[in-house]
């Protein structure tokens, strides 16, 4: 069951999500140790990328 779900996700995908992850940690361990703006600045990454990933979806 898992492996399908892995095969209709696709690998591409799944490094991507992945990377979004990692970024919204990131951007919450640098919001608690004070950087603010930094953190700001880092979590707006992930949005971008997903929006990416959703018009690569859409353009096939």
């Amino acid at each position: 069951m898992f492996k399908e779900f892995l095969e209709r996700l696709g690998w591409m995908n799944i490094v991507l999500l992945l990377i979004v992850f990692s970024i919204i940690v990131v951007s919450e361990i640098r919001y608690l140790q004070g950087h603010t703006l930094e953190a700001i600045f880092i979590g707006l990454w992930a949005p971008t990328i997903l929006g990416f990933m959703n018009y690569l979806k859409y353009k096939k």
